[in-house]
């Protein structure tokens, strides 16, 4: 089944291999004037991720996604993927302790007056440090350092973490458009393990 009427007053069915989600975009049309300073957490320091491998890429991209059913880049192959991460246009930042890459944070200046924040995220063992809110200013802090941005924009969606609108929302972000996702189940696809995403079961 390649399309279906949707009704907008009601329910529409879609096949068990299909997953749906509602998707959030939002904005920021301007750098916020006030922002509360957030220090990186102790040990934390950023750095710029070069020449990610498409393995070294997946892994911590599962790391972050897999509770929230994160497939965008699974679905690619390695050499599509490849060529996406050596992107000139695209910036990839991790919060690196001991070592170890903590997150994800990736702009997209494909569009240099209207940057994607295309990926963002930490590892379970970061979440509640506080790493997330001074993750996303040093993004907001690279997009608008630059004169030519006059948008920065992203989009959520149900798949994602419960808190990510509210956190996006909390850091200057304004919603300005829902649409509705249709996709392969990536759980039926073979990329993801079924046990994953069960505020979104997989269907049999």
């Amino acid at each position: 089944m390649s399309a279906v009427s949707l009704d907008l007053n009601g329910y529409t069915d879609i096949p068990n291999d299909k997953i749906a989600f509602v998707v959030t975009f939002l904005e920021m049309l301007a750098k916020p004037s006030e922002t509360r300073v957030c220090e990186a957490p102790k040990g934390v320091s950023l750095e710029r991720w070069e020449t990610p491998s498409p393995a070294d890429y997946i892994r911590l991209f599962r790391q972050i996604g897999d509770d929230w059913l994160w497939f965008g880049r699974l679905v690619l192959g390695e050499d599509k993927l490849a060529n996406v991460l050596k992107e000139e246009t695209r910036e990839i930042y991790c919060p690196v302790k001991d070592g170890k890459r903590l997150g994800l944070l990736e702009i997209d200046f494909a569009d240099p007056k209207n940057p994607e924040l295309a990926y963002f995220g930490l590892v379970p063992e970061a979440i509640g440090s506080g790493m997330g809110r001074w993750l996303i200013q040093q993004g907001i802090d690279f997009v608008w350092r630059r004169p030519e941005t006059q948008r920065f924009w992203l989009h959520t969606c149900t798949g994602d973490s419960p808190q990510a609108l509210g956190f996006y929302q909390s850091n200057g972000f304004r919603p300005y458009k829902r649409s509705v996702e249709v996709a392969d189940d990536p759980r039926h696809l073979g990329v993801l393990e079924d046990v994953l995403g069960p505020h979104l079961p997989k269907l049999a």
